[in-house]
């Protein structure tokens, strides 16, 4: 399998400045080998400290029971489907797999469009703020994951549309930084909420900078 590396930058809290990574188009067993013997044990830890703190179990994370091997085992049955992957100091940042054209838009607007569907999207555990205590070691996977999502929208002659259905922790993302529309809880699908970006929105996204 051949893998297109792209040069991104991500932030590094830690000292304050950019930081050279990659994007994969691809969830290699690499990325799955860092999911495995560093994000599980770190989410486990993380859902620990939850529980001590008396945080109630549904405001636990929703995504600790996925398990990516068997999402990228999944992909490769599907025509229509493409594993992206964040590689930042050596270790996976980010992992998120796409439906490439199976989903149609429900916005008003731009009913029965195509779209691109963010099918999963996660953030290692030590970049997410709803498991640590400090600040995320890096900043901007999401964003990115986001703009590459509107470039293949653009590439499949989408126009930059997408659509997803968010976890509760990062509904306000979705919202408030990428200005997606928000159309309610979906009953047929876990009462999750729905977002859809329209090639308006995703333009503005990618003019003020949706990379970091």
């Amino acid at each position: 399998m051949t893998v297109e590396i792209s040069p991104i930058v991500l932030l590094n809290t830690e000292r304050g400045e950019p930081e050279a990574a990659e994007l994969w188009d691809a969830i290699t067993d690499a990325q799955l080998a860092d999911w495995e013997a560093e994000w599980v044990p770190e989410t486990f830890k993380a859902v620990q400290k939850l529980h001590r703190r008396g945080v109630e179990r549904h405001q636990w994370p929703q995504s600790r029971h996925w398990d990516w091997r068997a999402k990228v085992a999944e992909l490769k049955g599907l025509l229509g489907a493409q594993g992206f992957s964040i590689m930042c100091g050596g270790m996976t940042q980010g992992m998120m797999t796409l439906d490439m054209g199976s989903k149609r838009c429900l916005l008003e607007s731009q009913r029965g469009q195509h779209l691109i569907y963010v099918d999963y999207v996660e953030n290692a555990p030590w970049n997410r703020k709803d498991l640590v205590n400090t600040e995320p070691r890096y900043c901007g996977v999401g964003s990115i994951f986001i703009r590459t999502a509107i470039e293949v929208s653009r590439l499949e002659g989408f126009k930059g549309r997408i659509g997803l259905h968010s976890l509760p922790q990062s509904e306000s993302f979705y919202r408030n930084k990428c200005g997606m529309t928000d159309l309610g809880k979906d009953s047929n699908y876990q009462d999750l909420r729905y977002f859809e970006m329209t090639p308006e929105q995703a333009l503005i996204f990618v003019m003020k900078g949706g990379s970091l």
